[in-house]
C-alpha cells in the first residue's frame, strides 16, 4: 500500500520567497523576528498583497525586501524613503512600507527621513536599530550608544546617539513607537496599528547584533542582548520623546509615544490638483 507524501508547509510560507532561504542573518540576529512580526501583522489584517509594497536600502535589515513575497525593492544605500515616496505619489492606492537599518535610514538617508516626516508622506517606516553598521564591519553610526565599543571606536564612542522617536515626532510623524524584538506581541500590535493609519508612521525596533556589536560590548550572544532588553527596558506609553534617549546605565524607554491624526501629503496634493483642474 502506497503512502501519500506529506508536504510540510509553514503557515507563513505564502508570504515568503522560500526559494531564497536559508537567510543570510547571523545566529542571534533579531531581524528574522521582526520579519515574523511583520508577516503576522499583514496576515492578521488580511492585507491585499497586490497593494502592499516593501522598500529597503542597503544593509542587514534591507534583506527583508528580498525574502517577503510582495512587490519589493532593494534600493540604493540611504534612498529607500524617496523611492517609497515616489511609489506612493505615482499610485496612492498602494500601502508602502520601508524596512531598513539605522545606518541606512538615519545616516546617509537622514535628510530624506526628516523631510518625509515633515511633509507627512503616507508611508510607514520601520527602522531596525542594532546600534551599529553590521554589514560593513561594525563601525559606529548615528545610533551607537555613548561609550559603546565598535571597530572604529575601540576605546568607546564619544558621540551621543540620535533619539530616533524624538527625531520622528519633532519632524511631524503621526505615529511613533519603539519596541524590541523581545517584545514580539507588542511589536506586532504596533505594526498592525501603524498599517491602518494614514500619514508618516515610524516604528524603531531594537535588535541584537551579537556578531559585531555584542561581542565588543560584553554581549557575545543574541540571548545576552535579549536578557539585556528584558532587564533594562521599561514601557512608558505616550512618554514625551525628548525624555527617551538611550543612555548608558539608564532604562531604555519603549512604547507607543505618538498617535495623532493629520492630513497626509498625498491627500492634500491630489486635492490641490483637482481644484486647479476644476474637477
Amino acid at each position: 500500500m502506497s503512502r501519500a507524501k506529506v508536504v510540510e508547509q509553514h503557515l507563513f510560507d505564502k508570504y515568503l520567497r522560500v526559494d531564497r532561504l536559508p537567510h543570510i542573518w547571523c545566529p542571534g540576529c533579531g531581524i528574522g523576528i521582526l520579519l515574523s512580526c511583520f508577516i503576522k501583522a499583514i496576515d492578521t489584517l488580511q492585507l491585499d498583497l497586490d497593494k502592499l509594497v516593501v522598500v529597503s536600502g542597503i544593509g542587514c535589515a534591507g534583506r527583508i525586501a528580498g525574502y517577503i513575497k510582495v512587490d519589493s525593492f532593494h534600493t540604493l544605500h540611504g534612498r529607500a524613503i524617496p523611492f517609497a515616496v515616489g511609489l506612493k505619489l505615482a499610485n496612492p492606492s498602494l500601502n508602502v512600507v520601508v524596512i531598513s537599518g539605522d545606518g541606512d535610514i538615519f545616516s546617509i538617508g537622514g535628510n530624506h527621513f526628516i523631510h518625509a516626516a515633515r511633509r507627512n508622506n503616507d508611508i510607514m517606516v520601520i527602522c531596525v536599530n542594532n546600534f551599529i553598521y553590521g554589514m560593513t564591519g561594525g563601525q559606529y553610526g548615528p545610533t551607537t550608544p555613548y561609550q559603546a565599543r565598535t571597530s572604529t571606536s575601540p576605546y568607546g564612542n564619544v558621540e551621543h546617539a540620535f533619539n530616533l522617536p524624538h527625531v520622528a515626532a519633532s519632524c511631524g510623524a503621526v505615529y511613533v513607537a519603539r519596541w524590541t524584538v523581545l517584545h514580539t506581541r507588542r511589536l506586532t500590535e504596533s505594526i498592525i496599528e501603524a498599517l491602518q493609519k494614514k500619514g508618516f508612521r515610524f516604528i524603531e525596533v531594537l535588535s541584537p547584533c551579537p556578531t559585531v556589536y555584542g561581542r565588543r560590548n560584553n554581549m557575545p550572544r543574541g540571548l545576552d542582548m535579549m536578557k539585556f532588553f528584558m532587564k533594562n527596558c521599561e514601557i512608558r506609553n505616550f512618554e514625551d520623546t525628548k525624555n527617551i534617549a538611550i543612555e548608558p546605565g539608564e532604562k531604555i524607554i519603549i512604547g507607543k509615544f505618538v498617535d495623532i491624526e493629520k492630513k497626509a501629503f498625498e491627500d492634500a496634493y491630489y486635492e490641490l490638483i483637482r481644484s486647479v483642474r476644476g474637477y
